[in-house]
């Protein structure tokens, strides 16, 4: 280490800082002792940054475990990645639009709900859509469920502890729920009608972070037409939103997009 750099150290911050960059790669948690063996500490040494860091949100005790909360995952939103995000999705969604002749929309986790962070219209004569900045429930749209479903299950818990529900939010039953995720899990999609507009079927597929879990869905508020017009059917555009997000996953860096028939 150079004189610079031990002038400028910050012990305590940099135990704190390799805690969290520690359990980024434990999503299952460990617990105090393993925490301090993996980091060549004791316990005392740890124990006040993990309780620390613990009331700050950035982790959270399960058990005798310790996983990271989404606290980075939120503040994460506030920064330029979602700004890469959006303008690396709106050129897809847009192309996405044309093929399909269906409105597209991409939303994110948020604090409990689900933000509508970009959106592109329909360049049929109609079509429905949601504005940028809208925020709809986590629990009872395609998006939010998605979002659930493709997490591990220490945040997925968090997300729903943190639910703040959404005026019309309908409530959904847990078990009910959990049965609803597994069938995304199993499908690799949600295909659900609206439950917020009569005729309305929503379609929506995860977008992937580095680390595999789902930082974003690729949804389709899917109106179907019932003239003669030759459009692609629901199936057809979710083959195309399927590819879209997979595109999408890659370019944010996770080259595996979620394979339903190995699952």
């Amino acid at each position: 280490m150079n004189d610079n750099a031990t002038r400028y150290s910050a012990p305590a911050l940099e135990k704190g800082l390799d805690i969290i960059e520690l359990l980024v790669g434990h999503p299952e948690g460990l617990s105090l002792a393993e925490l301090a063996k993996e980091l060549g500490r004791t316990t005392a040494e740890i124990f006040r940054m993990v309780v620390t860091l613990e009331t700050r949100g950035y982790l959270q005790a399960a058990g005798d475990r310790y996983v990271l909360s989404l606290l980075l995952f939120q503040l994460a939103h506030r920064h330029q990645p979602v700004r890469s995000l959006v303008s690396t999705a709106l050129p897809l969604m847009t192309q996405l639009a044309k093929q399909a002749g269906q409105s597209f929309h991409l939303c994110v986790y948020q604090k409990g709900r689900v933000l509508i962070v970009a959106g592109v219209e329909s360049p049929e004569r109609w079509g429905f859509s949601l504005k940028v900045g809208t925020l709809i429930g986590l629990t009872d749209t395609a998006s939010g469920q998605v979002l659930l479903a493709f997490q591990e299950e220490p945040q997925r818990l968090e997300m729903l502890e943190l639910h703040v529900p959404v005026e019309g939010e309908q409530a959904v039953d847990p078990q009910q729920l959990t049965k609803d995720l597994a069938q995304i899990r199993k499908h690799g999609n949600a295909r659900m009608p609206s439950r917020q507009v009569k005729g309305v079927k929503n379609l929506a597929y995860p977008v992937f972070g580095r680390d595999g879990h789902a930082i974003a869905t690729l949804t389709s508020p899917y109106i179907e037409r019932i003239d003669n017009a030759p459009v692609p059917s629901m199936s057809e555009v979710g083959e195309m939103m399927k590819q879209a997000a997979q595109t999408l996953t890659a370019l944010m860096g996770f080259n595996v997009y979620w394979d339903a028939s190995t699952q």
